[in-house]
């Protein structure tokens, strides 16, 4: 886990992070007009779904801007961490049956989450458990450990999103 073999990945490790980190926060944020669904409780999950990832985002953003700097703040790295295991954790429910893609809910999901549930359980999984390890990096104050995390929890976003998630409109 440390050593200096690693050492020459950190700035893309950052860059990668970071770059993912903005993509996520700015992404949910434009990707569609939310302020159009309907007072249903599929619109309701749709919107607690975009608030919550807009959340997740953020820590994730928080994360990454902290791990570029020289000194990054370890208790911030930390808090942001446990926030983002949390949020990841209660992911699944976030995608309740009847909040998929229809002509009246305006969303980025696609309907494989539905009919793929294997699949996106599977991708699912893989968030929780690299959000696991950044919060365990973090827990131990291990820098070196965070960055090579931050670039594995990038990478389950973006796999996750690649597979069960309509790409931005430009």
């Amino acid at each position: 886990m440390g050593g200096a073999e690693g050492d020459d990945e950190v700035p893309t490790t950052r860059i990668l992070a970071i770059a993912l980190g903005v993509a996520l926060t700015a992404g949910g944020a434009i990707a569609h007009d939310i302020s159009k669904l309907p007072n249903t409780p599929a619109g309701k999950a749709v919107l607690a779904r975009h608030n919550n990832f807009k959340q997740q985002g953020a820590a994730f953003k928080a994360i990454n801007d902290e791990l570029k700097k020289d000194r990054p703040d370890e208790a911030l790295i930390a808090s942001n961490a446990i926030r983002l295991k949390t949020l990841t954790s209660q992911l699944p429910s976030w995608f309740p049956k009847g909040s998929g893609p229809s002509p009246r809910l305006n969303t980025d999901a696609k309907a494989t989450i539905w009919t793929d549930s294997a699949g996106f359980a599977a991708a699912v999984n893989r968030m929780q458990v690299e959000s696991s390890k950044l919060q365990q990096f973090a827990a131990a104050g291990d820098i070196g450990g965070m960055n090579r995390q931050a670039r594995a929890v990038g990478g389950a976003c973006k796999a996750c999103h690649d597979k069960f998630r309509t790409p931005a409109k430009d």
